[in-house]
């Protein structure tokens, strides 16, 4: 089994590079694993108390539960993946079924940023983007699917996304075993990640 973490910034295009490379190398041979899914359960707070939390900063994460679930997956074992409601800030009652296969991808904004969970994977991939398409991309997603108005989505850009950013999510990027310009917009890097799985795919069924 190969874990592969992708981390970037905010509408970067990570699930876009995501979601090319399970097209091309088969859902039966690999999942993603999205750290978004692991936002810490907010229930227990105010819907406005919620709303004012920071959820860029790696402390908003049940990261250790992650690495637990990784772990368990490498041993061969199965694992109960959470489900998150972004538009209550809460963990929903359903879980995920998810059982190992070949390649694991792990993706998130902070996936890189700690050294417990960086450890964990065989490759390291930053997807970078310029900012202005990434707010652009962010205010579509957040307004069109996590039912956000454009007043909070640029408030909360600016008060916490813009200095999480450039506090822990670009200085990961040093990790890295490879950085993705455009991210799944870049065909060239995205057949070069494609072909290294690819081989691994072939080692393992062997």
């Amino acid at each position: 089994m190969i874990l592969v973490g992708i981390a970037g910034g905010t509408g970067s295009g990570k699930t876009t590079l995501v979601n090319k490379l399970i097209e091309e190398l088969g859902e039966e041979k690999t999942i993603v694993i999205p750290h978004d899914n692991y936002y810490k359960d907010r229930s227990h707070l105010p819907v406005e108390k919620r709303k004012k939390i920071n959820y860029d900063h790696p402390d908003a994460f049940e990261t250790d539960l992650l690495i637990t679930h990784l772990k368990k997956l490498q041993q061969g074992n199965f694992i109960e993946m959470p489900s998150y409601d972004f538009s209550t800030h809460t963990r929903q009652d359903k879980t995920t079924i998810i059982k190992a296969k070949p390649v694991i991808i792990v993706e998130g904004i902070l996936v890189l940023a700690e050294k417990e969970l960086r450890d964990l994977f065989n490759i390291k991939i930053f997807v970078d983007t310029d900012a202005d398409i990434r707010v652009l991309r962010r205010m579509m997603r957040d307004i069109n699917k996590r039912n956000r108005s454009v007043e909070s989505v640029y408030e909360q850009y600016l008060s916490t996304v813009k200095p999480m950013h450039e506090s822990f999510v670009e200085p990961s990027k040093r990790y890295a075993d490879i950085i993705v310009p455009e991210g799944g917009l870049n065909e060239v890097a995205k057949n070069i990640i494609h072909t290294k799985l690819e081989s691994y795919i072939t080692e393992f069924e062997a």
